[in-house]
């Protein structure tokens, strides 16, 4: 924690003074263009940004070239590009080792709609985000190179099409190496990013946290919607069902009530080994007191507490891509549903193989 304390005060101390100070360097400049069928730029903002404030270059960790989040103590929160903890946007994952990518897709909700704006209001409150893992030591971007691809083109008229133009994009991310990290988007997109999974590491373990088991069958009619992308990832051969938790192993919430999930979790690492998981979040598996802004509120349900020790219970497994699903922020003029999801989306990046602790 010393080293952590350190690292933070640094910002503060004067040029010269024992620390060497931060270099400020270009971002690379993407792949190909911005405006390419499969990946939009990040809500919010333009296709032919600079990523930098004003025309200044991101800052970038000392002496490295990995990219890393500017301090507020020199970017005021509300100042720049709304990318993902106002990381680098680029438009390939090409030289990354993970990224966040929005889905901004709500066409398969059957209740409230709204989580098409998650994405945006997920990279807005992120802001509030910094660099290292206070709590965890974890410190990723000192550890992997991390940018914001953007959002998926989605077909807003026609969820099959959707669904073929997400598995698109992550077949190409994950071509790259890099690790996936969502910002949803309605829980249908999990089905064509595990698509993608199983086509590049074959079937997948899945930790997977929701107030419903999402394996239903049809409603009205419809195979493809928020409650059946399990169902379809089982019947194409997308999941290793022997390591499943949540929908194949049930653990209700009224048996995690009051209780720590340490335990828990201990057992899904065992169960997971050392082969391939996905993380997939809903963020309606929280009680309402503390995440209203989504289309399908359950009560009773878990606190951010238990939240954060189920993600830091998955530290050291074979983590391949996550997702963050279901914010829908005009139920919490707050913001705060939407705060909470990025910081578990954080707590993900910072459980992904290969990130070091200070």
């Amino acid at each position: 924690m010393r080293s952590l304390f350190w690292a933070g005060c640094s910002w503060l101390l004067p040029r010269g003074a024992g620390i060497r100070a931060p270099r400020i360097s270009a971002v690379t400049t993407a792949h190909r263009s911005p405006w390419s069928p499969a990946l939009l730029p990040a809500s919010g903002s333009s296709p032919s940004v600079s990523v930098g404030l004003l025309g200044s270059p991101a800052p970038q960790r000392w002496a490295s070239q990995l990219n890393v989040p500017p301090s507020a103590l020199m970017v005021a929160r509300p100042a720049g590009i709304c990318s993902m903890m106002k990381l680098p946007i680029q438009a390939s994952a090409e030289g990354l080792d993970a990224a966040f990518i929005g889905v901004p897709l709500d066409t398969g909700t059957s209740n409230r709609p709204g989580a098409r704006f998650g994405p945006r209001q997920l990279r807005a409150e992120s802001a509030m985000l910094r660099r290292y893992n206070g709590s965890s030591g974890a410190a990723p971007f000192d550890s992997l190179r991390v940018a914001d691809l953007g959002d998926v083109n989605v077909n807003l008229y026609n969820l099959p099409d959707s669904c073929r133009l997400i598995r698109q994009a992550y077949q190409q991310i994950l071509a790259s190496g890099c690790v996936p990290l969502t910002l949803g988007g309605d829980h249908t997109i999990t089905y064509p990013i595990l698509q993608a999974m199983a086509g590049k590491h074959g079937p997948v373990g899945l930790v997977h946290v929701d107030a419903h088991t999402d394996t239903g069958d049809t409603a009205l009619g419809e195979k493809i919607y928020h409650g059946t992308p399990f169902r379809r990832c089982v019947e194409e051969g997308l999941l290793d069902c022997s390591r499943v938790l949540q929908g194949f192993r049930v653990v209700p919430a009224e048996e995690c009530w009051g209780k720590s999930l340490v335990p828990l979790m201990e057992e899904v690492r065992r169960q997971m080994g050392d082969k391939p998981v996905y993380i997939s979040f809903d963020i309606d598996g929280l009680d309402p007191a503390y995440a209203p802004g989504t289309g399908t509120p359950e009560v009773a349900g878990l606190t951010p507490a238990q939240g954060l020790e189920i993600i830091r219970g998955c530290q050291g497994l074979n983590i391949v891509g996550c997702d963050l699903v279901e914010v829908a922020p005009m139920y919490d003029v707050s913001g705060n549903t939407a705060l909470l999801g990025a910081n578990l989306l954080f707590e993900m990046l910072c459980v992904l193989p290969g990130v070091k602790t200070m």
